[in-house]
């Protein structure tokens, strides 16, 4: 099985960690501590709930292991990526930046600390965890309800999960990587594409996607409307316009498309028209555009390898 080393692209503006996701199986495999109720040295703050959720965001040298499709592989960061991570995701301003199980952008939860374990007498030791050192902690301040009764409370979620721009080191050199293909990795590939004449090529875009995708995405358009336009990013927003207009999408969108679609997937409940996942599934243009997607992306391989 493949090991594959992911490595920070520092010339890449998306570079590191974009979010960190509250996930149900982190795939990490550390579960987070939801302090609560715990007395500290300041009476004020004795009888309150301080509802911070803490835990490891990334370990180095973990083996994560990853399938996509028939293929299987592991992951893993080093500590050098780890430490770069944590430092360039405070640098960029992301505290406030979480997920629900990477389909759902929520409100109110705030990274509040983040440190790199450096030994043995880390304050993680005193919550029953046992980290190697290298790994890079966060506590979270969790100011909303809904999540914390509904999600934590219940233990419906776990731990933390990253989402971020990482590459293949082995890779680097031939290509970039902006989306991952699994739960918080995006991959952007920049190439440039040959004619057969050896001619220097455009970057294409494509437009023949189903009408089934148009349609998905003005349902989704809909009922994010009828909900009071809470669901979807910005970006699911922009993603759904596009493609209900019918508008040329490129091969690095068509890859996002993809993956998004496939993490997605597992949270797009056809019986309940009213939740986030459904309606920003319909907005990224459903199951028709990830077969569409999927297709193009082996199209454009096949066509490299000639």
């Amino acid at each position: 099985m493949n090991i594959i080393e992911l490595i920070l692209d520092e010339e890449a503006l998306a570079s590191g960690i974009q979010a960190i996701s509250i996930v149900e199986q982190p795939a990490i495999e550390e579960d987070f501590v939801a302090l609560n109720k715990q007395k500290e040295i300041q009476l004020a703050t004795v009888d309150q709930e301080k509802r911070i959720l803490m835990g490891s965001a990334l370990i180095p040298n973990k083996m994560i292991y990853r399938r996509d499709g028939e293929e299987e592989y592991h992951i893993y960061f080093s500590r050098e990526t780890v430490r770069k991570a944590s430092e360039l995701f405070l640098m960029n301003g992301n505290q406030n930046k979480a997920t629900l199980e990477h389909a759902i952008d929520i409100q109110g939860l705030s990274v509040v600390e983040s440190w790199i374990i450096e030994g043995e007498q880390d304050k993680s030791k005193l919550y029953g965890m046992d980290l190697p050192v290298g790994t890079w902690m966060v506590s979270m301040k969790v100011n909303n309800d809904e999540i914390w009764n509904d999600w934590v409370k219940t233990g419906k979620v776990k731990g933390f999960s990253i989402e971020g721009y990482f590459v293949d080191k082995v890779n680097l050199a031939k290509e970039r990587l902006a989306e991952a293909k699994l739960k918080a990795i995006r991959a952007v590939i920049k190439k440039d594409r040959r004619t057969k004449k050896g001619k220097r090529t455009e970057l294409e875009s494509y437009t023949d996607y189903p009408q089934s995708v148009r349609n998905n995405a003005k349902r989704g358009r809909e009922l994010n409307e009828k909900n009071g336009n809470k669901c979807a990013t910005d970006v699911g927003k922009k993603r759904g316009a596009d493609l209900e207009a019918g508008r040329p999408v490129s091969m690095e969108t068509i890859k996002r498309m993809a993956s998004y679609l496939a993490r997605a997937e597992e949270y797009y409940n056809e019986g309940d028209t009213t939740s986030c996942g459904y309606i920003s599934y319909l907005l990224w243009g459903g199951k028709s555009a990830k077969t569409w997607a999927e297709s193009k992306i082996k199209e454009a391989e096949k066509g490299n390898k000639q």
